[in-house]
């Protein structure tokens, strides 16, 4: 029986690719290869080396000295008084001092690695990155050759500046954190202490809780049903912006609310912390200390529009949502003679984040 050529067959075995598709072409291009090394003025006048070390040296030490200035800096021209020109003082020397000292780091190593480090080209051919013993000696081999054209073994005075740069450029950061934590004048029993100071508010027993900003007082008569008022301490509204009225308002800002008695869940304890159905817990989110400012009268639940933790107003400020790590702190508050809503108390916790809470 005769075979039947299959055409297709004939096709395939008659199939060439055409030039364009083929991996060998006829005209491949050449490899151009690195063009001729280029001598720096470095690399021929030891005059010149020396002049380059030197400048890189004095760089570092220069990068020491605004360091050093920043902090000076933050001395000389303190913000104590929070008037705007002590403010712009401290804000452009100690600015002036760390931009010194950056930018001096930076100049001074691009200069070592453009006119002192070794200047050969070289080609570095691909291969399988894999975690055996010879690509680990060849590591150690690569950093010795480094050190050994960087000259940063040999060359003390370029890597002894360097170090003391890099030292002293943290020191202006370190002393500016300490400027970030609440201070009290000298004469105050706990002037220095940043923990009693965060951990304390100007609430007291029997001051009035005030409408922010006004520092009008709040009767009980005027919380209706459903309201929530932002308040502050009555004394607040009269201390000025110099003597720390920010920093006070951070602290003791309330949110002041009126729920019906048969909602609230009070914990243990707290029974007598509020009066008739009306609430106040601090208006300082526990998560990073954003502004608690939304009130949902219908489900008592209280937003931090930062990050959307939530807050159950008629189950102590749990939070039900969110980041936040604690409920918000309550502040007990009761009903003078004349019908002005008080404090209790101050807050018998530390408002604000949790992170530094060390109970």
């Amino acid at each position: 029986m005769a075979h039947e050529e299959d055409p297709l067959e004939h096709e395939r075995a008659s199939w060439q690719p055409s030039p364009g598709l083929a991996v060998a072409v006829p005209d491949p291009v050449q490899n151009p290869d690195l063009p001729p090394h280029r001598e720096r003025v470095t690399d021929t006048d030891p005059a010149a080396m020396k002049r380059a070390v030197r400048t890189v040296y004095t760089l570092f030490y220069l990068s020491v000295a605004g360091s050093i200035w920043a902090v000076a800096a933050y001395m000389i021209f303190p913000i104590e008084d929070g008037g705007i020109v002590s403010i712009r003082h401290n804000n452009l020397f100690i600015g002036l001092g760390i931009a010194l000292a950056l930018l001096a780091i930076g100049i001074g190593a691009i200069h070592w690695s453009k006119a002192i480090m070794s200047d050969k080209e070289f080609i570095e051919p691909r291969h399988a990155t894999r975690g055996r013993d010879t690509t680990r000696e060849a590591v150690v081999n690569a950093f010795a050759v480094a050190n050994e054209e960087s000259g940063f073994g040999r060359r003390a005075m370029i890597r002894n500046s360097l170090f003391a740069a890099l030292v002293a450029s943290i020191i202006p950061g370190i002393t500016l954190f300490r400027g970030l934590a609440p201070q009290n004048s000298p004469g105050s029993p706990h002037a220095g202490d940043p923990v009693y100071l965060l951990s304390h508010t100007m609430w007291k027993k029997g001051m009035k809780l005030a409408h922010d900003p006004s520092g009008v007082p709040i009767k009980a008569e005027d919380v209706t049903l459903g309201s929530a008022f932002h308040v502050i301490p009555e004394e607040l509204a009269s201390v000025s912006h110099q003597d720390g009225y920010l920093e006070e308002k951070a602290k003791a800002i309330v949110l002041l609310m009126r729920l019906p008695v048969e909602d609230l869940h009070p914990a243990p304890g707290r029974e007598d912390w509020g009066f008739d159905g009306i609430v106040a817990y601090s208006k300082v989110c526990t998560h990073v200390g954003c502004p608690v400012a939304l009130y949902e009268q219908q489900t008592h639940h209280l937003l931090c529009p930062c990050h959307q933790s939530q807050f159950d107003v008629s189950n102590n400020a749990a939070v039900i949502f969110g980041p936040a790590a604690r409920p918000l702190p309550q502040l007990p508050i009761e009903v003078d003679d004349e019908g002005y809503i008080v404090a209790k108390s101050d807050f018998h916790e530390p408002v604000g984040p949790s992170f530094w809470e060390r109970h």
